[in-house]
């Protein structure tokens, strides 16, 4: 696979997204996204209330967060996204779009292929017990640490054929840092 556009750091709450992803997009000069920005005001006070998000919740700001992407990548910005992307359904949406991005015409009355965003997944995986004491210690999150069962009973893990790596979050910053620099090299 040629250079990712998209460096998409995934995990559950609490594995360290946003601050590998800001610390990531600043060392490479690229984009930062923190997709906990995007939810809509209902996500959040759902979450807010210990109620874990479904698949209607989180389509719609997936296809809003694809749209992002696309819209930097095509203007030849490259981006890191820090996104929980716990499904492989949530990640092909923020590829793809919600149904393989509707076909672009070029003119001649022939569609092209779909627009895809070129995405390289960074999961950062830990133990349920690793990630729920960083998250207990964790203060002003709009995402509850009793929401954490729920997410890890979500996720799925990335694999073949997704571009992806896997770090541990038991490895120090400066550590998952470099792994995701050398995979770029």
């Amino acid at each position: 696979m040629a250079a990712p556009d998209v460096l998409l750091v995934m995990g559950v709450s609490g594995s360290g997204k946003s601050t590998v992803g800001a610390l990531l997009a600043s060392e490479l000069g690229w984009k930062f996204y923190d997709a906990d920005d995007y939810h809509p005001e209902e996500n959040r006070t759902k979450m807010g209330k210990g109620i874990p998000l479904n698949d209607q919740d989180r389509i719609p700001w997936l296809c809003n967060l694809h749209d992002i992407l696309l819209r930097d990548v095509a203007s030849g910005q490259h981006v890191v996204l820090a996104c929980s992307g716990l499904k492989k359904m949530y990640r092909d949406i923020l590829i793809r779009g919600k149904d393989g991005t509707p076909l672009k015409s070029d003119g001649t009355g022939e569609d092209k292929q779909p627009a895809e965003v070129k995405l390289l997944v960074v999961h950062l995986n830990g133990s349920f017990e690793v990630i729920s004491g960083r998250l207990l210690k964790r203060k002003g999150h709009f995402m509850p640490p009793e929401l954490l069962q729920s997410q890890f009973d979500t996720l799925e893990p990335p694999s073949a054929p997704e571009n992806f790596i896997q770090i541990s979050v038991d490895k120090n910053l400066s550590e998952i840092i470099a792994t995701i620099m050398d995979t770029l090299r």
